[in-house]
């Protein structure tokens, strides 16, 4: 039968396993401060996992980064400012445009 195992490790947090049928380890969760977090966790896998969803990934280019990053323009060091403010000629003018709706108008 297979089962959760919930158990101590070496830094006295709480972690739990799960075991298949054969006696497998096939997944360990992340550590728990309280046991009753650990709880919490499995009653929600136990409760969720049948509705999950298989999702295959493609592996990721591990060449593709570091050809991207060479080919990427050189920033200038950020100001603090946000790009509009660091482009003002892109700036509406909010009295500028109003004044000119009302002429229109």
């Amino acid at each position: 039968m297979s089962k959760f195992e919930i158990y101590k490790d070496k830094k006295g947090e709480t972690r739990f396993r799960f075991r298949a049928r054969n006696g497998e380890v096939m997944f360990t969760s992340e550590a728990y401060k309280a046991k009753a977090s650990a709880v919490k966790a499995i009653e929600s896998l136990r409760k969720n996992v049948a509705e999950a969803v298989i999702e295959e990934i493609a592996p990721a280019d591990k060449k593709a980064p570091a050809k991207a990053a060479a080919k990427a323009p050189a920033r200038a060091k950020s100001s603090g400012k946000s790009e509009a403010a660091a482009k003002p000629s892109e700036k509406v003018n909010t009295k500028t445009a109003k004044a000119k709706a009302k002429a229109t108008a």
